[in-house]
């Protein structure tokens, strides 16, 4: 449903959530959030870029710069992150419901599969970065549980 971009760089926005505590967060490199989620760090500098360009993450170069996240974490979906290296609805699965498995109504298999990306979309858009730091209050009552909390602080 998602790339290694888009993996690295919720990893990465997920690490500055952690470190949140207002406008005032101190800033860490690049180097800092790649090693501190066991990331590459040319890669993380790449996506940061990105992220920074998009105002999810405030970048300042030099001596005391670094990155911080542009606003709170519960401001920042996994939509927003999501949608800077993806393509909406290029993850529907071709081979259901279409020419290329030779069948071309809808089916069961199609069915489920929309029922996926339907529960995809609503993590997407419900899931703030507050969750992964441990600083969400309480999930949504329609959000599944993502996982334990230990699980959450890993990504």
């Amino acid at each position: 449903m998602y790339g290694k971009q888009t993996e690295t760089a919720i990893a990465a926005v997920s690490y500055l959530a952690t470190l949140w505590e207002g406008p005032a967060t101190r800033r860490v490199s690049a180097a800092d959030i790649a090693d501190g989620r066991g990331l590459q760090r040319p890669f993380v500098a790449k996506l940061l870029s990105s992220l920074s360009q998009a105002g999810i993450v405030n970048g300042s170069p030099g001596p005391g710069g670094g990155y911080a996240l542009a606003k709170d974490p519960n401001e920042i979906c996994l939509r927003d992150v999501w949608l800077l290296f993806e393509r909406p609805g290029s993850s529907r699965a071709a081979f259901a419901g279409s020419e290329i498995c030779g069948v071309s109504v809808p089916n069961d298999v199609s069915d489920r599969i929309e029922r996926v990306e339907q529960a995809m979309n609503s993590l997407l858009d419900e899931t703030t970065f507050d969750v992964f730091c441990g600083k969400a209050e309480t999930l949504r009552p329609e959000m599944p549980t993502i996982g334990h909390a230990e699980d959450r602080q890993a990504c």
